[in-house]
């Protein structure tokens, strides 16, 4: 049990360092917070809140007045530093992932003031990343959110479809999701697998049903965050169905145990 332990310890350590993708957000009514929570139990991915400097600020007062000003500055002076709305520091590094979710709510056709001044300071630190949008509005149309996104990420590599999800589903957002992970080749993009310790012989890969192992061993076993065993076999073809979206461990062993991070997405 001891050893068991400690070979989860190392491994969660690893996944901290090896992710591969970030959603980032601004939410003012929690309708994309609750859409990118449970983007997170599908996907596993890192996520980041951004947070206007200025807090207390009710954007919904006098008809939105507050944030309609702030989308007029950024429409008159897009270029200009200073026609963007003062955000808290995020402290991300944004090398170490190769995919990148922006989530956002639609603000008088166009993305949220507030996330707008993120993607200005740092779109260009996004260049050849995948970048999927999702937007949450109540009503319009989102292709000036998807105009805002791709002039402030210039150089992104750009998914389709977004995610447009209104104000109405989000609380059943999440077959919605699980259908644009699939829309966008998710599982695919971030590999399903990542290495921990490393052995040529043995390779391990992910479809939407199943867990595929390449190479002879002895036994495979599969636990959850938690610790707990979910499943164990000594094919090489392993089925998933039964398990529920996120993140596990898989270990093989051999004449040594391998461990792997498995991120499994919608069955």
């Amino acid at each position: 049990m001891k050893k068991l332990i400690l070979t989860l310890a190392v491994a969660f350590s690893a996944m901290a360092i090896n992710a591969k993708t970030l959603v980032v957000y601004y939410s003012f009514t929690n309708n994309v917070h609750t859409i990118v929570s449970d983007l997170q139990v599908q996907t596993g991915a890192d996520v980041v809140r951004i947070e206007p400097a200025e807090e207390g600020l009710d954007y919904a007062a006098n008809n939105y007045a507050i944030g309609s000003a702030l989308i007029s500055a950024i429409r008159n002076n897009p270029d200009e530093a200073s026609s963007y709305p003062e955000i808290k520091p995020v402290d991300v590094d944004l090398d170490e992932y190769d995919m990148v979710i922006v989530a956002a709510p639609l603000w008088w056709s166009n993305m949220a003031a507030p996330m707008q001044t993120y993607l200005f300071h740092n779109g260009t630190q996004m260049a050849g990343k995948k970048i999927g949008l999702i937007i949450s509005s109540a009503s319009s149309g989102i292709s000036g959110v998807e105009s805002d996104a791709k002039r402030l990420i210039p150089d992104g590599d750009f998914l389709t479809p977004s995610l447009w999800i209104r104000s109405s589903q989000t609380s059943n957002c999440h077959s919605m999701i699980s259908d644009w992970l699939d829309q966008i080749d998710y599982n695919g993009i971030a590999s399903g697998v990542e290495s921990i310790t490393a052995d040529k012989a043995v390779r391990m890969s992910v479809t939407a049903n199943a867990i595929h192992v390449d190479g002879a061993f002895d036994l495979f076993e599969l636990y959850n965050l938690s610790g707990h065993k979910m499943l164990e076999s000594s094919d090489n073809t392993i089925g998933i169905s039964a398990l529920t979206p996120g993140i596990y461990i898989a270990r093989i062993n051999n004449n040594k145990s391998v461990s792997e991070k498995i991120i499994i997405t919608k069955q």
